[in-house]
């Protein structure tokens, strides 16, 4: 591998690429020209002493100049260049792990060093969006066996930081997701915290939901913290809610995260892999795991339950981990709100005790922290949920909520869309089904949750009845367009609300 001549001087083009590095030059310059470089060629970047091996994209006009190279924002953020700072081009040398991503995609068996080599790979950029892919299609369904997915754990947890609490127990909680509206998670640490236990909580961005915890959370607090300011907020409070991306807890699994997004499928293997390899790193030793279980979740029946469960408990028990499954009702949505804002105002009604709070959400929160207070050392079994209930009644656990938003930055009360419009019923009759994939995609497409008080607004439940000209729900988006585009999905998939009986 040989430097290119002549650098470059490094300009900032203002574009998001997301985690992706990409750095655009003109393809008449003089480093495309000796180095051969053309369209998608994986160059690497030198500049003082920090390097980027970024994806290339080609200008073709006259809008960058042919002594200039401008760099993505993820590039920039990596290279951090001064003012007026030059950078060398050259091939990157190839990937290490080259051989074991080929191999996987043929169907063979990879050991831990070969998932160490992608994993490091992986988090030094040096695979590109493609290769990714290559691999996690390669994993996908159960392409993953127990020893490969314990493999790949551990190449997580290798190329990540991890924290160090030092003695006692660190709770957590997770829930594998497809259920739009669970939001319990800022209820639950909010009530385990007051009841004097630690729980560090690192929670992802949505994937291929409406809104991921960390994206709830963001409406009310800051949760891009660092190591250092989230290692201070569960010091003075016991618990924080933070962006696991922003503390590089595991950052391969963030990068995968981030492919798997488009591809809208992941599996057992990668999915044990990804939340245990967090949870370990975050220091934790107590961890809850809720999966709800229903036709239109993610884990649709409780043989698929069970088979996750083992793989989940296996993989935990050979790092040491604490681990409690609770199976939950995964039939439909929990709380009213599906998307960031309006899931945040669900999580306020319900530390707040107010009346208009979803019963469903209270309910499932009051389980699973029940159930994570039981298996804190030393509890007395069975009376976990009786604690938490009373937690929360008396304002205990709003308090403690309160105050870890002020420690992480500052509280801020949730938004609301400007623009909302109902689906009405077009017959009498009892809600029989509800398909919670196609009522999280019209949150999507109002704009959840790039736009954070985008989403639905659901009252409806199984069972309940219901009249021709009454709202099923409410789409709430930013902008016209975003609504109508919602609106027109619903009305073309009228059946998301299976109501029977009546005319």
């Amino acid at each position: 591998m040989s430097d290119a001549h002549g650098p470059l001087r490094l300009v900032r083009a203002g574009i998001d690429t997301y985690q992706q590095p990409v750095v655009y030059m003109h393809r008449d310059c003089h480093v495309c020209r000796s180095e051969g470089f053309t369209a998608l060629t994986r160059v690497l970047a030198r500049s003082g002493d920090r390097e980027v091996v970024a994806t290339l994209n080609v200008v073709v006009d006259d809008h960058l100049e042919l002594d200039v190279a401008a760099l993505s924002e993820a590039a920039w953020t990596i290279l951090q260049p001064t003012a007026d700072a030059f950078a060398v081009f050259s091939h990157p040398e190839p990937p290490v792990s080259t051989p074991a991503l080929r191999a996987k995609v043929f169907g063979r068996r990879l050991g831990e060093a070969d998932f160490l080599a992608l994993m490091r790979d992986t988090v030094s950029n040096r695979l590109s969006d493609i290769e990714l892919t290559a691999f996690i299609t390669a994993c996908a369904g159960e392409r993953l066996d127990e020893g490969e997915t314990l493999a790949l754990t551990k190449a997580m947890l290798a190329v990540g930081n991890r924290i160090d609490w030092g003695s006692g127990a660190i709770l957590d909680k997770h829930c594998v997701g497809g259920l739009p509206g669970n939001r319990t998670t800022p209820i639950v640490v909010a009530i385990v915290a007051a009841a004097g236990h630690r729980i560090p909580k690192t929670s992802s961005r949505a994937i291929t939901s409406p809104a991921g915890t960390a994206d709830a959370m963001e409406v009310m607090a800051p949760v891009a913290l660092d190591l250092e300011a989230m290692r201070s907020v569960v010091e003075r409070e016991g618990g924080c809610i933070v962006w696991g991306g922003s503390v590089r807890l595991s950052p391969a699994d963030d990068i995968l995260i981030r492919v798997e997004r488009p591809l809208d499928f992941d599996s057992d293997g990668q999915m044990v892999a990804s939340v245990l390899s967090k949870k370990v790193a975050a220091g934790s030793t107590h961890v809850l795991i809720d999966i709800p279980i229903g036709p239109t979740a993610k884990v649709r029946s409780s043989a698929a339950a069970a088979l996750l469960e083992a793989r989940l408990i296996a993989t935990a028990q050979a790092l040491g981990l604490n681990l409690s499954v609770l199976r939950t009702d995964g039939l439909q949505p929990v709380g009213y709100g599906i998307g960031p804002a309006l899931e945040a105002r669900d999580v306020l009604n319900v530390l707040r005790n107010d009346a208009a709070a979803p019963r469903d959400l209270r309910s499932r929160a009051l389980d699973i922290a029940g159930v994570l207070l039981d298996a804190a050392p030393g509890a007395v079994p069975g009376k976990g949920r009786a604690v938490a209930s009373t937690l929360l009644d008396s304002g205990a656990a709003l308090g403690k909520f309160l105050a870890i938003c002020e420690a992480q930055g500052g509280f801020t009360a949730p938004g609301v869309a400007p623009h909302m419009r109902p689906v009405l019923a077009n017959r009498n009759g009892q809600i029989q089904g509800i398909d919670n994939r196609r009522l999280a995609k019209i949150a999507k497409l109002a704009g959840a949750p790039g736009s954070a008080t985008a989403g639905i607004d659901s009252r409806v439940r199984i069972g309940d009845s219901i009249r021709a000209g009454e709202p099923l729900f409410h789409v709430h988006a930013r902008s016209p367009g975003e609504l109508d585009y919602a609106l027109d999905y619903a009305s073309a998939h009228s059946g998301i609300f299976e109501i029977g009986g009546g005319q």
